[in-house]
């Protein structure tokens, strides 16, 4: 049901424009709005009035009105005064609060689609006949991002999102406390820069905005209603992986995770015995900042041993000895290619077991 705040604001605003006093009653008489004090109001007259077959009554100095929500009354309005002008402007004011009420449920039942959606909690003919009755498109292209805070908290993000993007045929929701859901419907022109433009955006909201550091993932673009649940799982795989094997990145598409997916899809006791048949029993379970720090740049470099001693400002010397002490203790030269892509991999699965380990714990 609509919030008691939301009415509030609505018979405020009428009242700026009318000069005219509301309160919104629930039918056992409580208050739950209200421009001025309304100490005098009766619940027996409200009951009564309720009871009767009238759509609208004058009681002592006001006029009460039903609000109706498909056929049932669901509050009454009371507007101060007697005359023609009050009747007029209370009338309106009903009609104001039906139509938000309707809005309201709508936007719930929106909400309640959308979730069952992604989570593959509908059945395909209930998909379309559901969106139909919501007159939401089935044939638009649609993204799915999940949006998750790196350290989590209570930041008002879903209305935040929500906010920006109003209008545009987009829709944002929750399935859990940890993560908001964009289901952002697109232009037949947009293409993958501009999906990484949105993502952009929102880290860059939500950090002046809010003060919150965010992760982002998104899915694949879909072209029928019932493939959003495919970009929404594509997207928690993206956001997973992420945190697994690219920490640094604010940004994670599902299109780039690459090898990253392939050994987040493998079986543990399959990592395990890879990391054993390349290490035997040495397997670098934990690497000094130094050391990662010269594998990652040289890998950066494309395996290029004087622009990697440059960027690091060592001697190359210096490198090479690295380097060669790294394949004293694990077999490995970097400067081969099968070897080091080997050894990026079996990094790659280190991550992956160390992740878990965690989880076990938990």
């Amino acid at each position: 049901m609509i919030s008691n705040q939301v009415i509030q604001t609505s018979i405020e605003e009428l009242k700026e424009i009318t000069r005219i006093d509301f309160c919104v009653v629930e039918l056992d008489g409580t208050p739950i709005a209200s421009t001025y004090q309304a100490e005098d109001l009766r619940p027996t007259g409200i009951r009564s009035f309720i009871d009767s077959q009238a759509d609208s009554q004058v009681m002592q100095d006001c006029h009460m009105f039903r609000v109706m929500d498909e056929d049932v009354t669901v509050y009454v309005l009371v507007a101060k005064g007697t005359d023609e002008k009050t009747d007029l402007v209370g009338r309106i004011a009903v009609s104001n609060l039906q139509n938000l009420i309707t809005a309201y449920k709508e936007r719930l039942d929106r909400n309640s689609f959308f979730q069952n959606l992604i989570l593959d909690n509908m059945l395909l003919v209930d998909i379309y006949n559901r969106a139909k009755k919501l007159r939401i498109p089935v044939d638009a292209k649609r993204v799915v991002y999940v949006i998750e805070p790196v350290v989590q908290k209570d930041f008002g993000g879903v209305e935040m999102v929500r906010t920006v993007f109003s209008g545009t045929g987009s829709f944002v929701t929750a399935v859990d406390e940890k993560s908001i859901i964009l289901i952002r419907t697109l232009e037949e022109d947009e293409d993958r820069d501009s999906l990484m433009r949105t993502a952009e955006m929102l880290v860059d909201t939500m950090h002046t905005e809010a003060m919150v550091r965010v992760r982002i993932s998104y899915g694949s673009v879909v072209s029928e209603i019932r493939q959003v649940s495919q970009s929404f799982k594509e997207a928690q795989m993206a956001l997973e992986v992420g945190k697994i094997f690219y920490e640094e990145r604010e940004i994670i598409p599902y299109a780039t995770l690459g090898i990253g997916r392939l050994i987040y899809q493998l079986q543990p006791s399959l990592c395990d015995q890879f990391l054993r048949e390349i290490f035997e029993n040495e397997i670098p379970d934990h690497l000094d900042e130094e050391t990662l720090t010269t594998i990652n740049k040289f890998f950066e470099n494309n395996l290029n041993v004087s622009e990697t001693s440059r960027q690091l400002f060592v001697h190359r010397n210096t490198l090479v000895y690295r380097i060669e002490k790294l394949q004293k203790a694990t077999g490995l030269d970097l400067r081969n290619f099968d070897d080091a892509l080997t050894f990026k991999i079996a990094l790659m699965v280190v991550n992956y077991m160390k992740h878990i380990r965690s989880e076990d714990r938990l």
